[in-house]
C-alpha cells in the first residue's frame, strides 16, 4: 500500500503528497499531460475552436480526451458509439485506453461529438486535411 498523505484547505483536499519512489515512477505521465494540454490549446488558439477548461483539467486528471468529451457533451456511451457507429464495449475500451482506434473510428468519434479530430487524438501528423469545421 502507498503510503500517501493529503494536505487540506477548507476542509477540502488540495495537494497530495507522495513519497519519491512513487513519483520517479509517474512523473513522465504528468509532463505528458501537460505536454497535451499545451498541444491543445495551441491547436484551439489556431482553429479557433474552445475547449472548455473542464476538458483540460478531465485530461489532466488522466480521462482519455473522448471519454471526457463525452462527459461534457452529457452523452452516455450507448449513444456516442451509437452516434459514431460503434459497439459499446469497443468504445468502452478506447475510453479506458485498452484498445486503439483508426483514424476513421476517431473521425466519427469527433464527428458525433463535435469537436476538431485532433482534440481526441493530440497527434497533428496523423490529421491532414481531416479536421471539422464543427464545435
Amino acid at each position: 500500500m502507498i503510503n500517501i498523505q493529503f494536505i487540506e484547505r477548507d476542509g477540502r483536499p488540495e495537494f497530495a503528497v507522495v513519497p519519491i519512489e512513487v513519483w520517479e515512477r509517474i512523473k513522465h505521465r504528468v509532463e505528458d499531460l501537460d505536454e497535451v494540454t499545451l498541444l491543445h490549446r495551441a491547436k484551439a488558439r489556431e482553429s479557433g475552436f474552445r475547449i472548455p477548461a473542464a476538458i483540460l483539467d478531465a485530461e489532466l486528471a488522466g480521462d482519455n480526451p473522448v471519454k471526457a468529451w463525452r462527459e461534457y457533451r452529457r452523452m452516455t456511451q450507448d449513444a456516442l458509439a451509437m452516434a459514431a457507429g460503434l459497439s459499446k464495449p469497443y468504445l468502452s475500451q478506447i475510453e479506458n485506453r485498452k484498445r486503439d482506434g483508426s483514424l476513421e473510428v476517431f473521425q466519427s468519434l469527433a464527428t458525433a461529438l463535435q469537436v476538431p479530430i485532433d482534440v481526441l487524438v493530440g497527434k497533428p501528423e496523423k490529421q491532414a486535411d481531416t479536421q471539422p469545421g464543427g464545435q
